[in-house]
């Protein structure tokens, strides 16, 4: 397969993706694993020259999780000099077998608009990239070490989406349809790496008017069994 062509995309723009996922109580985050090197890096791409630069990230997102319908939230342009780092790339490239030319756009500097998606961690079919031998999930206090400055970006996105945290969950995938109330609670703890007053969590929650009740989840004792909820629409 030939090196991608510079007439095919719009040079020195890039995207990276923070994809949060939410499974067993643990807030996740998706990893890929360049071929051959050890090196672990957030999905990313390039954007083509007649798309729309959402349509990219989508785009991106879609061949590595088999999603369609994702939470998008642009957070953060990325474009320190210290992220220049060719070498880092030509490596990249050749542990995939490609010869690089020593002017090759792919070594040139590139500007990162960063996104980050929120998604069910149980919907996804994962799929390497051509260059990546695996892609995952890791928990998000148990992050290995990260090329370029996609540490930076992580840290970057999780602060973002803790300072609009009611938002964007009503948005988001991270929960069903309906829920109880400890499971909107879990996430929250997850997200915001603390434990919450139950009694305080809910007065909050239902204070915020964002949430519509249904009918009681029956699994045992009816006495004590908690509401359903879901998002409002509105």
């Amino acid at each position: 397969m030939p090196l991608p062509d510079q007439s095919q995309f719009i040079p020195h723009i890039a995207f990276d993706s923070v994809v949060f996922g939410f499974s067993k109580g643990k807030l996740k985050i998706l990893l890929m694993e360049y071929h051959a090197t050890g090196w672990q890096a957030l999905p990313g791409g390039f954007v083509g020259r007649t798309e729309n630069l959402e349509d990219a990230v989508k785009r991106g997102l879609f061949e590595r999780t088999g999603l369609n319908e994702i939470y998008l939230q642009q957070f953060h342009a990325f474009g320190d000099v210290a992220r220049y780092r060719p070498e880092v790339m030509k490596t990249i490239l050749e542990a995939n077998g490609y010869a690089v030319p020593e002017n090759y756009w792919m070594l040139d500097r590139f500007f990162s608009i960063a996104y980050y998606a929120l998604i069910d961690h149980e919907k996804v079919d994962l799929t390497p990239d051509t260059l990546s031998d695996s892609i995952a999930w890791y928990d998000i206090e148990q992050l290995p070490e990260l090329i370029f400055d996609h540490g930076k970006i992580v840290k970057k996105a999780l602060q973002t989406l803790r300072e609009n945290l009611d938002r964007n969950l009503i948005g988001g995938n991270l929960l069903p349809p309906r829920f109880t109330m400890n499971e909107l609670q879990a996430v929250y703890e997850a997200i915001l790496g603390e434990k919450l007053r139950r009694t305080s969590f809910q007065r909050k929650m239902l204070s915020l008017d964002i949430l519509e009740r249904h009918e009681k989840l029956f699994t045992g004792k009816s006495h004590k069994a908690p509401f359903l909820y879901s998002f409002k629409t509105h």
